[in-house]
C-alpha cells in the first residue's frame, strides 16, 4: 500500500482501490465477449451532473465523452442516440433524418425498462432489448471516446470504430451546441 501524506493521496488510493474492484456489467461483458480492448474510468457520480462532471473528473474534454440517450418516436418505439457530451440533440433534425414524425426523450423508468440500465448509467452495449442506434457522425472521427460502461460513475474508453463494428448504427447529423 502506498504512503498517504495528504488528502489528495487518500483520494488517489481510494480511486485505485475502487478501480481494482470494478465488477462486470452487461456492457463490459458484451465488449469482452467481442474481444474489444477498453480502458476503465470510474469517477464519483453526481446526480444530474452529466458529462460535465465525468469529463472534469477524468480530465478530458467534454466533447469526447459520449452520452447514451434513450428516446422514442411518435409510436413510442425506443431508440438510442449517441451524442457528444457538450451537445444537445435536435429532435426535429433527428426525426427528419430517420423518417419519423417526432422523437422525444423517454421518461427515466421507460428508458430503464428498454435498456436494462439506470438512467445515468446507460450504455449502448449489452442492452436488454436490441434497439436501433443513431450516432452523431462526428463522434466517429475522434481518436478515443469515453462512453458509459453500464453503471453510474463508470465510463469506458474505446476507439469509436467499435460502435460501428458492434452495433446496428445509422450515422446522423443532429448535434446542437449546448
Amino acid at each position: 500500500m502506498p504512503l498517504i501524506d495528504s488528502p489528495t493521496d487518500i483520494l488517489s488510493v481510494a480511486r485505485m482501490a475502487k478501480k481494482e474492484h470494478i465488477s462486470e456489467t452487461p456492457a463490459t461483458q458484451f465488449l469482452r465477449k467481442h474481444g474489444i480492448a477498453f480502458s476503465e474510468h470510474p469517477y464519483a457520480y453526481e446526480e444530474h451532473g452529466g458529462t460535465a462532471v465525468s469529463a472534469q473528473e477524468l480530465g478530458v474534454d467534454e466533447h469526447v465523452v459520449v452520452k447514451t440517450l434513450v428516446m422514442q418516436d411518435e409510436a413510442a418505439k425506443p431508440l438510442i442516440v449517441l451524442m457528444h457530451g457538450d451537445c444537445k440533440v435536435s429532435t426535429k433534425n433527428l426525426a427528419r433524418q430517420i423518417g419519423c414524425k417526432s422523437v422525444a426523450p423517454c421518461k427515466p423508468e421507460v428508458a430503464s425498462r428498454h435498456s436494462g440500465y439506470l438512467v445515468g448509467g446507460t450504455s449502448p452495449f449489452g442492452t436488454k432489448k436490441a434497439l436501433p442506434v443513431y450516432v452523431e457522425e462526428s463522434i466517429l472521427t475522434l481518436a478515443k471516446i469515453y462512453i458509459n460502461g453500464g453503471r453510474r460513475g463508470y465510463l469506458v474508453g474505446i476507439d469509436p470504430s467499435v460502435i460501428t463494428a458492434l452495433l446496428p448504427v445509422q450515422k446522423v447529423h443532429c448535434a446542437l451546441d449546448d
